[in-house]
């Protein structure tokens, strides 16, 4: 277990699609604390009391607090644009499939592998999910613009 929020969202830099392989994976794992939750409910400006108070939440279908979906969609962005193709790296669209919550205190797992290139265009699809254990609690397709050497 992860101890005081830390992850290991290594190693950063930039993988340019000259370099790029279809199944190349980079992944971050991170625990996902109350501090998160209550900064990212600062952030985005969404106090849904299902992410922030206990009471609340207890009695919805979750049963407890849960940290906002987006912030779980958050770490794939991080291992994109940290990892896989990394800085210089521009979004270009992302799918996402919420399929369980995740809580304070969950560990994260964050991965992201690439499933298709266009060089001539720049373009990368990248298959992406998130875990916590065994569980898939997110799946998606992102697609982006990666770096090249020629554009250096």
């Amino acid at each position: 277990m992860l101890d005081n929020g830390m992850n290991d969202n290594l190693p950063r830099g930039t993988i340019c699609i000259e370099d790029l392989e279809i199944g190349m994976m980079r992944y971050l794992r991170k625990e996902i604390t109350n501090r998160d939750i209550e900064l990212f409910a600062e952030v985005s400006t969404d106090r849904n009391p299902v992410h922030l108070d206990d009471d609340y939440a207890q009695d919805t279908i979750f049963e407890g607090r849960i940290a906002h979906g987006m912030l779980t969609a958050g770490l794939i962005s991080a291992v994109i644009g940290e990892q896989l193709p990394g800085h210089g790296t521009i979004y270009m669209g992302q799918t996402l499939k919420f399929m369980a919550p995740v809580r304070p205190g969950d560990v994260v797992l964050a991965e992201v592998k690439v499933l298709t290139i266009d060089y001539a265009k720049r373009r990368v699809t990248l298959e992406c999910r998130c875990m916590v254990g065994d569980m898939t609690v997110l799946k998606g397709e992102a697609t982006v613009l990666a770096p090249s050497r020629k554009f250096d």
